[in-house]
């Protein structure tokens, strides 16, 4: 049945239904909904899925973190700083826990579906889910063999994982061992190349594979396919301005980790955005994902820096040979409704700005939202972002050659035009290489590309741009383990520390607690509740000090726990009728000596994954050294105290 219309009496407007005129209060009722018709037109004048795709930005990131929070909180972030940590012996409890697996795919896919307005990537998830994939792989294998558990099949099976991760994103097997080589650990056995390099051909295989089977491509290929001249790729006295650029990059990128460390570090230790950040997760994910949303919103201010392209668009476009700004010199394209596939380079041109003010634009902007984006709790990948900063770097340096050699550099009578694309490439490896202190990333270049004729000068400027990083800053991974304060061993870097000289003996800790074959029980019950030591020296006697092995504290309160065995009268018992009566002695297979230097300790503690080791002195036990002692003294050689 219709419903009832009418008219207003003495108004000659339009038809209104019963139910509004006999409604109570209609005056109201239609001046709000007058309100939200002017809201609504004043609003959507630019188009009105502008707004939808902030809010998609938000929502995702939103969707993101409920799901982290609502399964487990260690899915969140890269994992590459945890992963480290692992791999240098520390347990952390239930990181590499199979449960997390999916729930961090699906953080990972949310994350990834707000594209650039977060400007993240998915390179650190990726590691994290694979090295959660090789500790079940390897668990499920030991319980299939029957063989016990072994520490270092474990961490290969982990290095193997984590150059999977790296090559299943770019399609890059021999960069992505490399770089978890790298990155990941300190040493690396050899023998164990083939196992990482065999896993990461098969998923990169795999990888490109399925893009076949999709009908997106025809064959395999790689990910970002470019067409660099082959005959004469560059001049030779290019290879000045390659340098130049690697150093850069390595500027940039030390400003970029102090801000990043320094901006870390304020969040999780101001009072009140700690406070914040502890009890409303969410709401500081929404409020940054809502402040990257609107300043990349493309009718505003992201018109000027390319928010319209994805991070695949975004590297594409930047690694276009043609130069904009000689092509925009005569012409002006018009700015697509939507980006054109065949002309991505238009969403960087502005009639007012051009090429060069939008990719300044680009690099200052994103320069401070990529060091916000970093602390939103979310799993999210900060490689191809940076990767992707140090394209539009090389971008704008090629950009300004080309207008100042307009012909190309003349070399031996012939002149070939520069190539904006391949200083492109150069610093998006050199950048990326300086925060993540790997020389890799020039192979990785290679391997997304499809093109190794740039081969010298990249890895020149990657050289220089690690040359200068790793002498001012630590990298992105090592400052992200120092501000969360994650048990890590600091490595010995600067060589004007004087460290050569330093010895255990000026900084291990002598006061240990030793127990004796002939202690009376009643000391060692006194000894065992009044210290928190896990183990114990065992020496040979009081007088002698002779370390002859050690004793773990729970062994040792199990059999003091146990029932007493019958002394005989005026026997006094002691600590040598205990191990007789079967608590376990562990032998001492490795120990230091006084004379031993601070870097040969420190290679032990590295190479083996060792926690701590006691210190003899002609067989006497005299002190213990540990990663407190290792990381006092590296830190107040690195940063001595100011002299009284």
């Amino acid at each position: 049945m219709e419903e009832l219309v009418g008219l207003r009496e003495g108004s000659s407007g339009n038809p209104v239904t019963l139910r509004e005129l006999w409604g109570p209060c209609p005056q109201i009722r239609r001046g709000i909904r007058g309100g939200l018709e002017w809201l609504k037109q004043k609003l959507f004048r630019v188009g009105e899925d502008w707004y939808f795709l902030m809010i998609l930005g938000v929502l995702m990131a939103l969707i993101s973190y409920t799901m982290n929070f609502a399964v487990d909180r260690v899915i969140g972030g890269s994992g590459v700083p945890e992963l480290k940590t692992i791999l240098s012996g520390v347990v952390l409890e239930d990181y590499l826990d199979i449960r997390n697996f999916g729930a961090k795919v699906v953080g990972l896919t949310c994350t990834l579906a707000a594209s650039s307005t977060i400007f993240l990537g998915k390179v650190g998830p990726f590691v994290h889910l694979s090295a959660m994939m090789a500790a079940y792989l390897g668990r499920v294998r030991v319980q299939a063999t029957g063989e016990s558990e072994n520490k270092s099949k474990r961490n290969e099976m982990l290095v193997a994982g984590a150059a999977v991760g790296v090559a299943t994103v770019f399609s890059a097997p021999f960069s992505g061992v490399l770089f978890s080589i790298e990155v990941m650990s300190s040493h690396f056995s050899v023998w164990d190349y083939w196992r990482g390099f065999f896993a990461a051909t098969c998923g990169a295989f795999m990888f490109r594979l399925l893009a076949v089977f999709s009908s997106q491509e025809e064959t395999i290929t790689s990910i970002f396919k470019t067409s660099f001249r082959v005959d004469v790729p560059f001049d030779l006295p290019e290879i000045f301005f390659f340098v130049a650029l690697g150093a850069i990059c390595g500027i940039v990128s030390c400003a970029y980790l102090l801000c990043q460390r320094v901006f870390l570090g304020f969040v999780r230790t101001n009072r009140v955005i700690s406070k914040l950040m502890a009890t409303s997760k969410p709401l500081c994910s929404a409020l940054a994902a809502l402040v990257l949303a609107s300043i990349t919103y493309p009718p505003g201010s992201g018109r000027f820096m390319a928010s319209r392209l994805s991070m695949s668009e975004l590297l594409n476009s930047l690694l276009d040979n043609n130069s904009w700004a000689l092509m925009t010199q005569n012409s002006s394209p018009p700015w697509p409704a939507e980006p054109d596939p065949q002309n991505l380079w238009f969403e960087w041109y502005h009639p007012r700005f051009t090429v060069f003010g939008t990719l300044a634009f680009f690099l200052i902007m994103k320069f401070w939202m990529l060091i916000l984006a970093t602390t939103i709790p979310i799993p999210a990948g900060y490689f191809l972002p940076i990767f992707i900063y140090g394209a539009a770097i090389g971008r704008l340096i090629g950009e300004a050659l080309s207008v100042a050699f307009p012909e190309g550099i003349v070399a031996g009578g012939d002149t070939n035009p520069i190539v904006p694309g391949a200083y492109a490439l150069a610093g998006a490896a050199a950048f990326s290489g300086a925060v993540t202190y790997s020389i890799s990333t020039a192979l990785l270049a290679f391997e997304m590309t499809g093109q190794i004729v740039h081969a010298l000068p990249v890895l020149m400027a990657v050289l220089a741009a690690n040359a200068i990083a790793q002498s001012c800053q630590p990298s992105f991974y090592d400052g992200t383990i120092i501000v969360k304060k994650l048990p890590y061993l600091p490595w010995i870097r600067s060589r004007n520390i004087n460290s050569h000289g330093v010895t255990v003996e000026h900084f291990m800790n002598c006061t240990i607690t030793t127990l004796a074959k002939d202690t009376p029980l009643e000391e060692v019950v006194k000894v065992v509740t009044s210290t928190d030591t896990a183990e114990y020296p065992l020496v040979e006697s009081t007088e002698s000090q002779i370390l002859v092995g050690i004793v773990q504290k729970a062994h040792l309160v199990q059999a003091l726990q146990a029932e007493p065995p019958s002394w005989a009268p005026g026997q006094q018992p002691c600590l040598q009728s205990i191990l007789a009566a079967g608590c376990p002695v562990e032998p001492v297979t490795l120990k230091l000596s006084p004379e031993t230097s601070l870097h040969q300790a420190h290679h032990l503690f590295e190479l083996l994954d060792l926690h701590s080791l006691f210190v003899t002195s002609q067989g006497r036990a005299v002190g213990s050294v540990s990663w407190v002692e290792l990381e006092k003294v590296i830190s107040s050689l690195t940063n001595p105290p100011a002299p009284k």
